[in-house]
């Protein structure tokens, strides 16, 4: 399959498919909003995970340090930040719309997100660090054509800042797809592939 002309693709879509659903992400928690905002949160549980696990799939078949570097940032933002799209998104948006119109956020549901942002922090602090150990060694590796891997770096950074609200975190979520689709790319093009940095 990495040998694929899809597999780029494949790489590519979670972070396509989270930047589509920031579009229509809405800006704030209410009872009109509360509908949307549950329903856009609660596929994430399938997909938020998928960014992390295309960036690890960069280094699949690898046993050295970095690649494990690698795959364990990205399990623990997989992790984490599923954590903050149930708690602040699945579970906040649901209870919200339940308790109907009209009604001021009771302080359970303002508790809620101060559970889940500290969370998707951890989470989206993992996601930079996975970018970075996996830029480095991409640019080892590939050399100069490692370098298109940096759109990594500001896509990780807008996630970490606006999450995939519209405009930055759809932007976000793009840069992390495409930067993941390009190293796969260039790594085929050249003939690297995960396994060859094995040590």
């Amino acid at each position: 399959m990495r040998e694929s002309r899809a597999y780029p693709l494949l790489l590519a879509l979670p972070g396509v498919v989270l930047a589509a659903a920031g579009l229509f992400h809405p800006t704030g928690l209410n009872y009109d909003t509360a509908q949307l905002w549950y329903l856009l949160h609660l596929p994430g549980l399938l997909v938020f995970p998928l960014v992390g696990w295309a960036l690890a799939d960069l280094v699949a078949g690898r046993r050295d340090v970095v690649a494990w570097v690698v795959r364990a940032t990205a399990y623990v933002y997989a992790t984490f930040y599923t954590a903050l799209d149930v708690v602040s998104g699945i579970g906040a948006g649901y209870v919200t719309r339940q308790l109907g119109p009209d009604v001021p956020r009771p302080e359970a549901v303002s508790l809620m997100f101060r559970i889940g942002t500290p969370l998707g922090e951890v989470g989206s602090w993992a996601l930079l660090a996975c970018v970075v150990v996996l830029l480095a060694d991409r640019v080892r590796a590939l050399g100069v054509g490692g370098l298109v891997g940096l759109v990594l770096l500001p896509g990780a950074w807008l996630v970490h800042t606006e999450h995939i609200f519209s405009p930055l975190g759809v932007l976000g979520m793009l840069l992390l797809g495409a930067g993941s689709a390009a190293l796969a790319v260039v790594a085929r093009r050249t003939g690297v592939i995960a396994h060859t940095s094995d040590r």
